[in-house]
């Protein structure tokens, strides 16, 4: 598998989900092999707990975050495809990079100095708001945005992040403006091969 899609929308009606439609639909035209997570259809636990602190300790990864760092570690590619929230990763999200990046498996620090365990792998993040482009350009938003999940997500576990795309006004944009979003995907596809 080369492809990781991990997609976080509870609306499967949502724009974020057609999104993930349009990116698959042309993975799939490009012959590029892919999985899709969907952490909602998944009810994936994002709660990082005390229970899961006692099992990295012993050794012991649980099930579930197990299975996701097999996919991560058989990907290529990993494509986070997202509602921004509060202006950051939605909690869902959030979650499972807290769970399932972890140390030792995502990074870790070996005689003081970070090592990072992803390296060689592509990372790709689009990313859907509701605020207009030139209000965030205002405030530094998109430099903030990348700083935290390009840098200090992506590139701290050493993923190459090739694309953040980020669609702006999306609940007040034409079925237009949408249309054009989504052939903007397909040229994203193109960057994953």
């Amino acid at each position: 598998m080369k492809n990781l899609i991990v997609l976080c929308h509870p609306n499967p009606k949502s724009f974020t989900n057609a999104i993930c439609k349009t990116l698959e639909d042309a993975l799939k035209a490009k012959g590029e092999s892919f999985v899709t997570r969907n952490l909602y259809e998944l009810k994936f636990n994002p709660v990082l707990d005390g229970a899961d602190f006692m099992s990295f300790r012993a050794g012991n990864i649980p099930a579930d975050i197990a299975a996701e760092q097999k996919l991560i570690a058989q990907a290529q590619n990993i494509i986070f495809v997202y509602p921004l929230w509060w202006t950051g990763l939605p909690a869902m999200l959030k979650g499972y990079v807290d769970r399932v990046f972890s140390r030792g498996f995502a990074w870790d620090f070996a005689d003081g100095q970070l090592k990072k365990m992803l390296t060689g792998k592509r990372g790709m993040l689009i990313t859907c708001h509701g605020n207009p482009k030139d209000f965030y350009d205002s405030i530094g938003m998109y430099n903030a945005l990348n700083l935290t999940s390009d840098n200090g997500i992506f590139d701290f576990c050493g993923i190459d992040v090739v694309a953040h795309q980020y669609f702006d006004s999306v609940p007040s944009s034409t079925e237009e403006q949408r249309k054009q979003m989504l052939v903007q995907v397909e040229k994203l596809a193109a960057k994953l091969v």
